[in-house]
């Protein structure tokens, strides 16, 4: 089992960057999933149970200029890493002028993933700062735990208002209630609300528009069958809302959301060379 990869250009190497700070925001842990062709983050929450899950996709060509990778096994070719995304995102912070950067999975005390960054000096000598970072590998028998999540059978998909505009309305509304609905329907219409028993504020979005899913332009079953008027909502912990909004450095070519009603809100942000989806489960 053998992973190497190197970044040379500046800019891949920022944006990557960014890719990792936003995740870092969103969890404490995650798996870091490695394949010949891609990386994946993922956080497997149990939304039964109350948890977010987050995936993250990255297209490892538009990042890497050297990137090599043995699995477990000819079959399975695959690395399956738990790691802190803290750990890596102070790492790649010390590289931000680095001339390259370097990242491998190592043995030590225990198993790392070693981050070397070649820095340039007044003297015209590079420094190579190291990094290691402590993972877990993830036996192959649970695997299964950290599959791509299906899209759920929503009621209503519409795109999302301006990110700073609804992180501005979420950031004040918490300070009012510990709990948000958000509702939308066909129409391309979305509302952020509160209620509590001293006031009741709602902020109203116009003419967002509502994406086709599929090849075909369909809505899911469940939308397809939908009153245009009808608002399917999400009672949800704004705390964890405003921790997604905070926390994203993606900078999304698109934006929008799912709703399952009184179930699930699904996020997504669509880079051109990433992608990101996040679960925030209802509470009653």
């Amino acid at each position: 089992m053998k992973f190497r990869a190197k970044i040379i250009d500046v800019g891949c190497l920022n944006h990557f960057t960014r890719v990792v700070n936003t995740v870092s925001k969103l969890s404490k842990a995650c798996v870091l999933r490695l394949t010949c062709d891609h990386l994946f983050f993922v956080l497997s929450g149990k939304v039964a149970s109350g948890g977010v899950s987050m995936w993250c996709e990255l297209a490892q060509v538009n990042f890497f200029d050297e990137f090599q990778l043995e699995g477990v096994s000819a079959d399975a070719n695959e690395i399956f890493l738990e790691l802190a995304p803290e750990n890596l995102s102070r790492a790649l912070k010390t590289a931000q002028n680095a001339r390259s950067v370097k990242i491998k999975l190592t043995k030590k005390n225990c198993p790392c993933l070693t981050l070397a960054a070649e820095l340039p000096s007044l003297s015209g000598v590079s420094r190579v700062v190291t990094h290691d970072i402590p993972v877990d590998v993830i036996p192959r028998r649970l695997w299964h735990d950290f599959r791509e999540p299906q899209m759920p059978d929503y009621d209503v998909s519409i795109y999302l208002p301006p990110l700073k505009t609804m992180k501005s309305v979420v950031d004040r509304m918490k300070n009012l209630s510990n709990y948000l609905v958000m509702e939308a329907n066909l129409n391309g219409e979305m509302n952020l609300k509160i209620e509590t028993d001293l006031v009741s504020v709602t902020t109203h979005f116009k003419e967002l528009g509502n994406p086709p899913w599929g090849e075909d332009g369909s809505q899911s079953t469940s939308a397809s069958h939908r009153d245009s008027e009808f608002m399917a909502q999400t009672r949800l912990d704004i705390r964890k809302l405003q921790q997604f909004l905070t926390g994203q450095q993606v900078n999304p070519s698109r934006a929008m959301c799912n709703i399952v009603h009184n179930r699930i809100l699904h996020l997504i942000f669509l880079h051109e060379d990433v992608s990101l989806q996040y679960f925030i489960p209802a509470v009653v």
